[in-house]
């Protein structure tokens, strides 16, 4: 099935994939609320390196089939592994990005790390995005429910809103990059935005940390306003050999704003 651009994986629903290159394969989860798009500047860099890169675009954004019902990191963990069993790809390194990276976590302890050798989480919104008790370290939750209550009320804002805090600075990239980033996040379902909002919330991964049982390498931006910098230093003291890497030029869009070192650290990593 390498080059199919739609899996099914359930009845009506079907995830947008990407799927270029060839070699060791690195499996893409993009992040809140994104399509595989966002990973341009590695789907453009990598596979000339010798690797494959898939890009699973999750139910509700992009391209993919935007269902009514749940959108909770159980669901999204099982259609990644139904994404890995269609294309039978195996010892792939899984990358996660913000919530993506959630997902990916709870991937390694829901199914067991099944057909993952190795994980990236990358600015991951794990493994709590919000504060809560015994953590102290993420937003509080008093403006995640400020982000839902604003999706149901003027979602255009709240992507311009939340397009100020994604990169460094509001004039870190260009305004027409930060105009596909909006447009984007607006291809979204209504429903998937605000549903994905309340498992940011809700969601609980301390648990998930100690089933990993791959080498894991977290790239995570110090200046980070969404996920900020101590959620990656959690998440190293509480994954088995987790190596740290910082950095000091981004927000929470590293992938883009430090390409070349994140694309670098990556194919490093993935060997």
């Amino acid at each position: 099935m390498q080059g199919s651009e739609f899996i099914e994986v359930e009845t009506n629903v079907r995830l947008h994939i990407r799927d270029w290159g060839q070699g060791k394969t690195i499996v893409f989860i993009p992040g809140w609320p994104l399509s595989h798009e966002m990973y341009e500047y590695q789907f453009t860099k990598l596979p000339k390196q010798g690797y494959r890169c898939v890009g699973i675009t999750l139910r509700g954004f992009g391209k993919s089939s935007k269902p009514w019902g749940e959108y909770t990191y159980e669901v999204f963990a099982d259609d990644v592994k139904k994404v890995l069993e269609a294309l039978d790809l195996r010892d792939v390194t899984l990358v996660g990005f913000s919530m993506g990276g959630a997902i990916a976590l709870h991937y390694m302890a829901r199914h067991k790390g099944e057909r993952v050798s190795k994980l990236a989480l990358c600015g991951a919104a794990a493994p709590s995005f919000i504060k809560r008790p015994g953590f102290q370290y993420g937003l509080e939750p008093a403006a995640v429910n400020g982000f839902i209550e604003l999706c149901y009320a003027d979602r255009a804002k709240l992507n311009e809103d939340f397009g100020k805090i994604f990169f460094r600075s509001e004039n870190a990239v260009s305004l027409k990059l930060g105009e596909w980033f909006y447009h984007m996040g607006m291809e979204a379902s209504p429903h998937a935005t605000a549903a994905c909002l309340i498992a940011l919330r809700d969601t609980d991964l301390r648990g998930d940390m100690a089933k990993v049982n791959v080498p894991t390498m977290i790239l995570h931006a110090t200046q980070d306003k969404i996920c900020l910098f101590k959620l990656a230093e959690a998440m190293a003291s509480g994954i088995k050999g987790a190596k740290l890497i910082g950095f000091e030029n981004s927000g929470h869009a590293l992938f883009y704003e430090e390409k070349e070192k994140f694309n670098a650290e990556l194919m490093n990593f993935v060997g």
